[in-house]
């Protein structure tokens, strides 16, 4: 039988610095996630200086805080440091991290005096936390706004970033599958691979461009077989390199991805291999643009 931790026990010996109180809830600084305890229930933003991995994530999770920002841990190796962002989103919980550089470990009132966000999941996304934003800030934003929905299933960001004079637009989305009919005529950054099961996805919508990730090439460069399967049925489409930009997510391609493969017809729209993704995805549109 597992002996009981006595570290894990006796919040009384908690100590919580409320550093911002509202009708809402409070914003709640504290030197470890240990410290989230049954006061903070449903009501307050937590700013643990933690590192954000899966424990830390786990040891909060039971008392369900309004939100948590913690520490990035410099992301390390197989990105530990950050990896409980998602372990939250998956439970409900809007969640950040910020820059490991920023802040020190262990200090939450240096956290959230200085600390700038390096990392959201889509629940504190969507509240309106950004990358780069103090933590002040963003810990004020988690604790005056709801992400919306939580129990959706699918979480459909889009968004267009430019429009020709025709009438063609860049429609940035997360995956080839929330594509919409009238995207026939316009281009796709997504970021799910361009394998085979991805070129299905893009000949059903066969849009004007497309640009996906290489799922880091993979095996025999199965994530950019659809290059070629695509390329045979006259559609212009490139890569964005999985080490520029994540996996899953459109928007930071559209932002930082470069290209790493691209078939006939998007280079001879002008598309070349270690253009920005934004370059490439207005070389693909081809004509006389505004930005949005």
């Amino acid at each position: 039988m597992a002996e009981e931790a006595p570290l894990l026990n006796e919040e009384a010996d908690h100590p919580h610095d409320v550093v911002s109180e509202s009708p809402r809830g409070r914003v709640v600084a504290m030197d470890s996630a240990r410290y989230v305890d049954g006061r903070n229930t449903d009501r307050d933003v937590v700013v643990p200086s933690s590192y954000l991995g899966v424990l830390p994530a786990r040891l909060m999770a039971p008392h369900r805080p309004r939100a948590v920002i913690a520490h990035d841990g410099c992301i390390g190796k197989d990105g530990a440091g950050i990896a409980g962002l998602w372990y939250l989103e998956a439970i409900g919980i809007p969640a950040a991290a910020a820059d490991g550089m920023s802040a020190e470990l262990g200090n939450g009132l240096d956290l959230y005096e200085n600390g700038a966000i390096s990392r959201v999941n889509i629940l504190a996304e969507r509240s309106g936390v950004k990358e780069g934003m103090a933590v002040t800030e963003a810990a004020q934003i988690l604790l005056e706004n709801d992400p919306g929905d939580i129990s959706a299933g699918t979480k459909i960001r889009r968004e267009s970033k430019a429009i020709s004079d025709t009438g063609r637009e860049v429609i940035v989305t997360d995956s080839i599958v929330f594509a919409l009919p009238e995207d026939s005529k316009n281009v796709l950054v997504t970021a799910g691979h361009t394998g085979r099961s991805g070129a299905k996805f893009l000949l059903e919508v066969s849009p004007h461009g497309f640009i996906c990730s290489d799922g880091g090439m993979s095996k025999n460069k199965a994530g950019i077989a659809g290059l070629e399967t695509t390329q045979e049925h006259g559609l212009a489409g490139a890569c964005c390199d999985a080490w520029s930009a994540p996996v899953g997510d459109a928007f930071k391609a559209f932002e930082e991805g470069t290209i790493s493969a691209c078939n006939e017809i998007a280079a001879e729209r002008g598309v070349e291999i270690g253009m920005t993704v934004k370059e490439a995805a207005f070389k693909l549109l081809d004509e006389v643009i505004s930005e949005s």
